[in-house]
This record gives structure tokens, C-alpha cells and sequence, in this order.
């Protein structure tokens, strides 16, 4: 169990760590040559131009500039500079809300760390009742928690009057953020410029028609149901296999950029490869003349491919994006029940064409309550299975299990040093390493779910993280550590005293939780504006595969906020801080130092790095607004299971109304401004239509739509969407159909009334 010098040591090589990557991002991003790896965003705004393009030659590489290098630092106060209005029109209100997550979190913590350690600490510290204990191993930090008073004492009053303050606390500023957020969102939507999802929706599970192909039915489906305003629409089509063969081609096309600069380097050796998998091994070739090969193979792929799927009419999937001449069509169709059979003509928001996953829109929707149910079964089993290592990375908290596992070590891990960074760093990193890899295995499962947009895949795998770490990370890291801790002791003591042992034992594993805040929010937050792996890849591209400016640019990746991992973890920050509050306030500087210095990280990297993939509004503000609502709820049935092993007199009956008044918060707060993340109200919807009608009164929008939902490998007028005669369909009430059966299909009657020819 690690101690007060066990903590300080992990403190002191955290903040080195943290500081180390500061210096170094300070001295790198002031090279001329990584200017493109830094400040990404600029030059994709057209804003910035290489420094590296004039001057002398020294100066295209080093920054000579001594001046430069005492203000390192600079960028801290920058980032905070830029007021929020601006980051919104800089960088859009998910990059803008998601700061605000940070914000949240400083806003609930400050007061409440003042009073933790203002209160409760002192009460705590003035008990003594685990230095009188035998029952269980604690350390010096240990007693700043509440483990160290007495059962049944009056000192337990100032905790459970606290509970109620933080509880308070936290609704309050939930219930202004998710307002404010809330604002921002109807204010972002009213004020936004003109987007194709603003006019179009997603249409799935078309159902199939004998006399009507799936492009005329839809056609002839919403000229009946939406008169005067269907505009047009795109089919979907089963392009995955192309879309293979289009990126295998450009993967070529890099190898062959590579051996010819290779060649221009050296001209007097040919360049090498084998035909296996890699270049591992198989027969050795000439590398230029294998890959130019190999291109002109794939480009008569993609054309025979490409023809394949334009004439072969199962390639066309019973979905469509359906365009309308208004966002106030868009909005009635998004919104409302489009058939009396509620399994077909299913519709909603269409996502932005630069979020759409185009994967899975060739899954028959059919098939997508099966995926769900398998990835969820599968789900089950990763969160289960996964309590192994994390058992594993416990035991490495407690130097008697170490010693007892490996034996051998027991000299080396007498040395006090080496015993602090074992229990003080160790417990952290390890757990850090064992998660590294879990986000992409989460969303690769929900990308098997079967969704539609990258927003969508971002905030359902978002879901499953937050659900991992709470069972695995938080509650498996307390059980799990609890056990092995005190295993010994519980096989020996009462059966009477087994519960107030677990109960003093809990509050304990703060001390764990410390390490982890240090090595994943210092030093992991200080990492990630270094970006050290997006500045290796840079150079090995620039050196290897650049050739012209554009291709510069092609290689420099921006990155992104990455919700799906980013938003989990900060919950679980949110988590610790509501749970110990009360029970070991001694970890809730940690904390706030780890919302700090991320909302002054992110703030900087929002402003100068990341190219956001899609803009959603916002639309994940209710996911987080939940999740903070669970820690609250986890937090204060905790606590109600700890004040009863510890004699706390009617402790229960004073807590229970805590989770009956946080649920009923929730639902107010649910129905208060949840609509707004959900829906487009159609007032709004008219108000955009009416101004841009007055002022851009000969806006073509079929124009502007026709291409906007094409398949990325059809771009380029390869295939064209299905248009609509406008004018012909304004002036004639009729419907042409091309069906001649007496009913058509058992869907007819949901397509509305019609005049057969």
C-alpha cells in the first residue's frame, strides 16, 4: 500500500515527466520544420505559410531566435486568450462544448475541494482510530480519510451534512451547464451557414416494390407523402469493395512515390522488393516497375468494379438520402412516423457528408438488432475477462503480494527508492498500458453494430468505455484491491467484524487512485500536446513520400479531439472526485489539477491543431450531463453502504432521499433541455428558410444537393443522383408510377393515394 513518501515519489516523477514533455514541446514547436506538426489548423484555414519556404537556409530548419526559446512557455497564456465566441467560429461548438467539459469539472471541484480539506480533513486527521487498529494495513495518508474515525462517532455528522452540500452543488452547476449548453446549441443551429444535412434525411429499410425499382419507389413514395417538398434524393449503394480497391490503389501509389524518390536519391542502384506479404519475403523484383504493375492492375479492378456496381441492381440498398426544398420539410420528415408500419420508411437526420461511415450503410438494416445483441454478448464477456489484469496490476500496489509472487525480488524491493516507485508509479502506468489498446477493440465493435456516422461511433463506443472503466477500472480496482489486501485478515478475524473492515478498507484505495490521476492526467495530458508520434510520421513522410506542397499537406495529420476515448476517461475523474469527496478528500487536488491543466491543453490544441472530423452541435452534451448524474448516484449509494458498517446512527434513512432527488434532477433536467440535442424545432427551421429566401432569392439548391450525398469513390460525376423536374412536379398535381399491378406490393397503401398510368 503505498505511503505519504510512496505518493511523493510518484508526485515528484510525474511532474518531471510532465514537465519534461512540456520543455521539449516548447524547444520543438519552435522549429521551423515542425511548424506544420504544431500549427496544422492554420494552414489548413489557409492562415499560416511554412517558414520553411524562405530565409536562409539555417533558418528553414532552426529557429535562430534566442528570445524565443525563455518564452516556451508562452503558449499557456495564448491558448486561454481566444474568448469563447471566436473558438466557436474557429474551431465549432463540439471542439468549444467539449472545453467545456473541463470547465464543468472545475466548476464543481473548486468549491468542493475548499471545503473538503477546509472540513473534513481535519476531522478526519484529529481521530486515531487506525493507528489503535489491528485489523487493517493502512499508511499515513490514510489518515486524512474517514477510515480513521471511530465507529458510531458524532464526527460522521460533518460528513453527512457535506454529502447534501456536494450533492446540491453538483445539480447546480449541471443544471446552469446543461442550460447553457443547451443555448449555445439553438444559437449555433439558428446562426450556421447553409449545410446538405440541414436539407436532407437518411431513409433505411425501404421496403421492396415489384413494379418500381428502389430508386422510383422512394421517388414516388415522397412526391405523394411530402408535396411541394421533396427536392431529390441519392440511392445508397454496396461500393464497399471498391472503396477497397480505391484505397489499395493509393497505398500502392504511396510505395511507388517512396522507390522513385529512393531512386532520385541514388540513381546508380535500382531499388528492390519482394512480391509477399510486406516485402518480407517471395521472389525479389524491381520495386518501380512491381508497383506501376501493380497500379495498372488495380485501376482495371476498380473500372470493372465500378461498372459492377453501377449496373447491377443488388448493389442498390433498399436506404436513400432524401433531400427536401426546405429545412422545414427536412425537419417534419426527420421528426415524424413516415408509414402506419413502424418497421419501414424508417427516417432521421442525416448525418454531414464528411461524417457519414459509408461502411455500414450497406448493411440491410435487418441485420442491425443482431449485430447489436452479439457485440453486446461480446461486450459482456470483454468487460468480465478483463478483471484478470486489472487483479494483476493491484497486487502490484501491495509489496507483500510482490514479494510473495516473486521472491527473488524481495532485496531489491527492500530499497526504499525502488519500493516508492513500485507502489507510487508503477500501479498507474501499468493499468495506463493495460487500457491502451481497449478503445480500439470498443470501437471496432461498434462499428460491427452497424452505425451510420462517425459522430454516432464515437459517442456509442464513448458509452461502452465509460461503462468499462466503471466496472473494471473503479469498481474493480476497489474490490479487487480490497481483496487481496486484506485477504489475510478477513480469514482470521469475526464474522462480525468482516463488514467494518471492507467499509475502512474502501475509503484506503484513494491512495491508488492518486497514482493513476498523476500518471494518466499529469504526465498523460502534458504527452499529448507533445505529439510525438504525429511528428515521427510527419518526417518519415516528408522525407520518404513528399514531393510537391500538396503532398506536404496530405502528410500532416491534424488529429482530432477523440471523443470516444478523451470523454470516458475524463468521467472517471469526475467519478473519483464525487465518490472520495467525502471519504478521502486528500485526493481531490489531484484532481483539480488534472482539469486545469487539461482545459489549458486541450484550449491549445483546439485553437492550433485539431481538424475536427464532423460537427454535431454538441449533440453529446446529454451523454455527458448522464454520466456525471451516475458518478453522483455511485457515489452517494457508496456512501450508504459505508456509513452502515461504520454505526452511523439512522445514517440510511438521512441518505436515501440523496439518490431518489439526484434521479428526480435528472428527469427535470431530461425534459428540460434534452429536446434540444435531439430535434429541430420547425420554428427554427422556418425562420432560416424565410431569411434565406429573402436574400438569396435565386439560390439553386438542387445544384447545391445533387452531389452532396454521392459515395466518395463515385465523386467526380461518375454516377449522378436521380433529379427531379422541379418546375413539371410544381405545376402537376399527378404522381407517375410505373406500377401496373393491382395493389403493387402489400407497402402500396403507405405510399398515399396515386394515379396509376
Amino acid at each position: 500500500m503505498a505511503n505519504f513518501q510512496d505518493i511523493m515519489m510518484s508526485a515528484a516523477i510525474n511532474i518531471l515527466s510532465a514537465f519534461g514533455f512540456l520543455v521539449a514541446f516548447g524547444l520543438l514547436r519552435l522549429q521551423p520544420f515542425n511548424d506544420r506538426v504544431y500549427f496544422p489548423k492554420w494552414y489548413l484555414k489557409g492562415m499560416r505559410g511554412s517558414p520553411t519556404s524562405s530565409g536562409a537556409t539555417v533558418r528553414k530548419f532552426v529557429n535562430l531566435d534566442a528570445k524565443t526559446y525563455f518564452k516556451f512557455l508562452n503558449w499557456m497564456p495564448a491558448a486561454l486568450r481566444m474568448p469563447e465566441p471566436e473558438l466557436i467560429d474557429h474551431a465549432g461548438l463540439d471542439s468549444a462544448a467539449y472545453i467545456r467539459i473541463y470547465v464543468l469539472g472545475l466548476k464543481i471541484f473548486v468549491p468542493i475541494t475548499a471545503l473538503a480539506l477546509g472540513v473534513l480533513v481535519p476531522v478526519n486527521y484529529m481521530s486515531n482510530t487506525l493507528e489503535r487498529s489491528r485489523e487493517v494495513v493502512f499508511s499515513d495518508i490514510d489518515k486524512l480519510s474517514i477510515s480513521n474515525i471511530p465507529s458510531g462517532s458524532p464526527k460522521f455528522f460533518a460528513h453527512l451534512v457535506m454529502s447534501y452540500v456536494f450533492t446540491f452543488w453538483t445539480c447546480f452547476v449541471l443544471y446552469h451547464e446543461y442550460k447553457t449548453v443547451a443555448t449555445k446549441r439553438l444559437q449555433f443551429l439558428a446562426s450556421e451557414k447553409r449545410r446538405p444535412d440541414q436539407f436532407t434525411v437518411l431513409v433505411r429499410n425501404v421496403p421492396p416494390d415489384p413494379d418500381e425499382s428502389v430508386s422510383e419507389h422512394i421517388e414516388h413514395f415522397f412526391c405523394v407523402n411530402h408535396p411541394g417538398h421533396y427536392l431529390t434524393h441519392q440511392v445508397v449503394y454496396n461500393a464497399n469493395k471498391l472503396a477497397q480497391v480505391v484505397d489499395k490503389k493509393k497505398s500502392t501509389k504511396n510505395w511507388l512515390v517512396y522507390y522513385q524518390n529512393k531512386f532520385e536519391r541514388n540513381p546508380k542502384t535500382k531499388p528492390t522488393t519482394k512480391t509477399g506479404f510486406l516485402g518480407l519475403w517471395g521472389d525479389r523484383v524491381d520495386a518501380i516497375d512491381y508497383y506501376n504493375d501493380t497500379i495498372k492492375k488495380l485501376v482495371e479492378e476498380e473500372k470493372q468494379e465500378r461498372e459492377k456496381v453501377i449496373s447491377d441492381p443488388d448493389a442498390i440498398m433498399p436506404a436513400a438520402f432524401v433531400s427536401f426544398k426546405t429545412r422545414w420539410g427536412a425537419a417534419v420528415c426527420a421528426q415524424t412516423q413516415q408509414s402506419r408500419n413502424p418497421t419501414i420508411w424508417l427516417t432521421e437526420w442525416a448525418p454531414e457528408p464528411r461524417d457519414i461511415y459509408w461502411n455500414n450503410l450497406a448493411i440491410p438494416y435487418v441485420e442491425l438488432n443482431v449485430r447489436k445483441l452479439l457485440m453486446g454478448v461480446a461486450f459482456f464477456f470483454l468487460t468480465f475477462f478483463f478483471m484478470i489484469p486489472i487483479a494483476f496490476v493491484q497486487s502490484l500496489a501491495n509489496i507483500e503480494g510482490i514479494q510473495k509472487a516473486l521472491p527473488f525480488l524481495k532485496p531489491l524491493l527492500q530499497i526504499s527508492s525502488v519500493k516508492s516507485v513500485v507502489q507510487g508509479f508503477l500501479p498507474g502506468i501499468a493499468l495506463k498500458i493495460f487500457l491502451a489498446i481497449l478503445p480500439m477493440i470498443l470501437m471496432l465493435m461498434s462499428k460491427i453494430e452497424g452505425l451510420t456516422s462517425l459522430s454516432h461511433l464515437d459517442r456509442r463506443s464513448a458509452a461502452k468505455y465509460h461503462l468499462f472503466i466503471l466496472i473494471n477500472v473503479f469498481l474493480g480496482s476497489i474490490v479487487t484491491g480490497t481483496a487481496l489486501q486484506q485477504l489475510e485478515k478477513l480469514m482470521n478475524e469475526p464474522s462480525t467484524e468482516f463488514t467494518k473492515t471492507v467499509g475502512r478498507s474502501i475509503p484506503m484505495k484513494g491512495t491508488f487512485f492518486i497514482t493513476y490521476v498523476m500518471v494518466d492526467g499529469w504526465s498523460g495530458i502534458a504527452a499529448e500536446i507533445l505529439r510525438l508520434v504525429p511528428l515521427i510520421l510527419f518526417h518519415l513522410k516528408n522525407t520518404f513520400l513528399v514531393k510537391t506542397e500538396q503532398d506536404r499537406e496530405q502528410a500532416t495529420d491534424p488529429g482530432s479531439l477523440n471523443f470516444a476515448t478523451n470523454e470516458p476517461r475524463t468521467q472517471l475523474y469526475f467519478l473519483l472526485g464525487l465518490v472520495y469527496s467525502v471519504v478521502t478528500p486528500i485526493l481531490l487536488p489531484f484532481i483539480l489539477i488534472f482539469f486545469a491543466f487539461a482545459y489549458v491543453v486541450y484550449r491549445h490544441q483546439i485553437i492550433n491543431v485539431y481538424d475536427q472530423k464532423y460537427e454535431s452541435g454538441a449533440a453529446f452534451w446529454p451523454q455527458v450531463h448522464l454520466r456525471v448524474i451516475i458518478g453522483l448516484i455511485i457515489a452517494q449509494v457508496l456512501l450508504m453502504g459505508l456509513f452502515s458498517t461504520l454505526g452511523v446512527a439512522k445514517s440510511t434513512f438521512i441518505l436515501i432521499p440523496q439518490p431518489i432527488l439526484t434521479l428526480w434532477f435528472h428527469r427535470v433536467c431530461k425534459g428540460r433541455f434534452e429536446s434540444a440535442f435531439l430535434k429541430f424545432p420547425l420554428q427554427e427551421a422556418m425562420v432560416k428558410d424565410t431569411v434565406e429566401r429573402a436574400t438569396e432569392p435565386n439560390l439553386n439548391l438542387l445544384n447545391y444537393l445533387k452531389d452532396a450525398y454521392v459515395h466518395p469513390v463515385f465523386k467526380g460525376g461518375q454516377m449522378q443522383n436521380h433529379e427531379v423536374d422541379v418546375d413539371e412536379e410544381e405545376s402537376s398535381p399527378l404522381v407517375v408510377t410505373k406500377r401496373t399491378s393491382q395493389m403493387g406490393s402489400k407497402h402500396e397503401s403507405d405510399a398515399g393515394p396515386e394515379i396509376r398510368s
